[in-house]
């Protein structure tokens, strides 16, 4: 990350407690998360039951993000949001610890989507510390963030049963999820002051929703999301115990695919981004998500898996960041948290559609077809950035076709 890209008037040390605090807020979100699906089975719940509830905390998702980024704009205020998100968070990881059934395991992942739903105001927040141009960079650099946590807490989670049993997951991360809420309450808001005295108003909101940009990045990260869920923060870890893995050698399942998901967000934003056409970007992790993805079932070595998986959370990672920087790209400050509202809503069906309706699948039929799900998703978001690729070229040509018209009438005249 480089200096210059902050605005000077956010003190440094700010920054970095918003990065520690990003860095709980995922951390405790995802300490569980390898281990659930096998904890759900332990409970006595179904392959679809599981799925209903891994993709449960999206319902809050699509049902909040929109109207907790509306609000949020409307009273040019972020910091509020992120101090809920860490509450809920705690909450959601100690009702996991204190109860054993899967209803009250659906309750506490329901209310773990209420801790992700505020995560419109991070990003917002976040992307308020750079200049406007650098929002891809911006949110390269808080997927890193969000990514490290993700598998600092996911390498711990197998251990940590191992240990200590099914809920030492849950406890850890309520304990840090504490103290993570407490730190929140010094994170510093935007001291831009244009932006807080320019208000939102409700007849704002429409050109917003409508923007083309931030509906086409909606999309794509609907399938992005729903190909996550169902693939590593789904099933794989399933998969990978079914062919051999122990619940503790799970660590190694999650470093192959998080380590890639963590370096590929800060490749794309510093380097891809600034060399090759972001939907050409898009192509290539879409493709390479479908290829890796529909290789999980037939894989019958653990060594082969952690290999193929390490490639599919670089082109994983390579997209989402991509698609958060596109959502905020051309809104302005004020509306911000108001269009990535709008993006986190709708790819939160994606969130909760993928897992769910692949677990309907997988016991109607076999449980590979989760993954050959994920992989025919994926094919679709390549085939989308393709024709928007196409589109944006078409349109580029007939611009500089006007332009070189109108230059020429010009020197006629």
């Amino acid at each position: 990350m480089k200096a210059n890209q902050l605005k000077p008037k956010i003190p440094i040390y700010y920054h970095l407690l918003f990065i520690v605090v990003t860095f709980i807020y995922w951390f405790s979100m995802y300490i569980y998360v390898p281990v659930f699906v096998p904890y759900l089975n332990y409970l006595g719940g179904s392959y679809a039951l599981a799925g209903l509830i891994v993709g449960s905390y999206g319902i809050m998702q699509i049902l909040l993000r929109l109207p907790v980024g509306i609000l949020s704009d409307m009273l040019q205020i972020r910091k509020p949001f992120i101090i809920l998100g860490l509450a809920t968070s705690f909450i959601s990881c100690l009702g996991f610890a204190l109860t054993e059934s899967v209803e009250f395991a659906f309750v506490s992942r329901v209310i773990a989507g209420i801790t992700a739903s505020m995560w419109v105001a991070f990003t917002v927040l976040y992307a308020s510390y750079f200049k406007r141009e650098d929002s891809t960079k911006a949110m390269g650099n808080i997927q890193f963030i969000t990514v490290t946590a993700q598998l600092i807490s996911m390498s711990l989670s197998g251990y940590l049963v191992s240990e200590w049993g099914w809920k030492a997951p849950f406890w850890f991360g309520a304990i840090i999820g504490l103290i993570g809420l407490f730190m929140s309450f010094w994170i510093k808001e935007s001291s831009d002051k244009k932006v807080n005295q320019d208000k939102m108003e409700i007849r704002n909101f429409y050109n917003v929703f409508r923007n083309p940009l931030n509906l086409k990045a909606s999309l794509l990260s609907t399938l992005a999301h729903a190909v996550l869920f169902i693939t590593m923060f789904g099933f794989t870890p399933n998969q990978a115990l079914n062919i051999g893995a122990s619940k503790d050698s799970l660590i190694f399942l999650v470093l192959s695919f998080m380590v890639p998901h963590a370096i590929a967000p800060i490749l794309t934003g510093q380097y891809l981004i600034t060399r090759f056409n972001k939907w050409s970007i898009l192509c290539i992790g879409f493709l390479g998500t479908s290829i890796f993805s529909i290789v999980i079932p037939i894989i019958s070595r653990l060594d082969l898996l952690y290999v193929t998986q390490a490639f599919n959370g670089f082109f994983q990672g390579m997209t989402i960041p991509l698609l958060m920087g596109m959502a905020i790209q051309q809104v302005s400050n004020r509306k911000r948290a108001t269009a990535m509202g709008f993006f986190q809503a709708i790819y939160a069906l994606g969130i909760f559609f993928g897992p769910f309706i692949a677990g309907i699948f997988s016991n109607e039929t076999e449980f590979k077809i989760v993954f050959y799900l994920a992989a025919l998703l994926a094919i679709i978001g390549t085939g989308l950035s393709m024709v928007w690729y196409k589109q944006e070229r078409l349109q580029g040509y007939q611009l500089q076709k006007r332009s070189k018209k109108v230059n020429s009438v010009d020197q006629a005249r």
